[in-house]
């Protein structure tokens, strides 16, 4: 869990930094991308209100342990509402010119490279003397590789402000999500009885052997 939140806080942090680099490397420096313009926004999109929240926290802790709020129930609705927007201003521009071989080829890719990032950090965090659990490979492999809509589309939304084929940028994003939680939810029992499988043989790796009496 602890691996997790500090992936979520950590991406968060450097997407504001990656993706003005990521314009610059693709477009060019004579681009007339703001680049200021666009780091600034996201920090205060992103940033400030995750620090907000940091120092809110601290000063209603108790409060908030003693009525549990239904945080959970509440951020799934917001990230719901988001998806259905996302989606309703996405398919209803006339503009966004995307046909249905087009629409295929794209899910195929996704799919696939959800797939190669999932195995690529499977294999970087299950090999010899690499120093995680097998706790910490399941963090690695789900939390590295799976993005939440919440971050991406204000970044597509501030960086591609005005641009008319916003809408057709936003698919991959669009179908990366969907395809994250339908492989995760496939994956789990599998990669579940994997790490229960594998904290009992390293238990008896390192259970003291009896010494043998002559």
């Amino acid at each position: 869990q602890a691996a997790a939140i500090f992936n979520s806080a950590f991406g968060s942090f450097l997407g504001i930094i990656i993706t003005p680099l990521l314009l610059l490397l693709f477009l060019g420096s004579s681009s007339s991308v703001p680049f200021t313009s666009i780091f600034s926004q996201l920090f205060m999109t992103v940033v400030v209100p995750l620090i907000i929240g940091q120092i809110v926290r601290r000063y209603i802790k108790d409060w908030l342990e003693r009525k549990k709020p239904p945080f959970g129930a509440i951020s799934s609705c917001v990230l719901l509402m988001i998806i259905y927007t996302t989606f309703c201003d996405t398919f209803a521009n006339p503009n966004i010119d995307l046909d249905k071989f087009s629409l295929i080829i794209i899910v195929f890719i996704i799919f696939s490279v959800q797939m190669s990032f999932m195995f690529l950090t499977f294999l970087f965090s299950t090999r010899h003397n690499s120093g995680f659990t097998p706790a910490d490979t399941v963090a690695i492999v789900f939390c590295s590789t799976h993005k939440s809509l919440t971050l991406g589309i204000p970044m597509l939304k501030i960086v591609f402000a005005g641009y008319e084929h916003l809408s057709l940028i936003s698919v991959p994003l669009l179908i990366y999500h969907p395809a994250q939680i339908l492989l995760g939810s496939l994956l789990v029992p599998t990669i579940k009885s994997w790490m229960v499988s594998r904290q009992k043989a390293l238990k008896l790796t390192r259970q003291p052997k009896a010494p043998v009496k002559v």
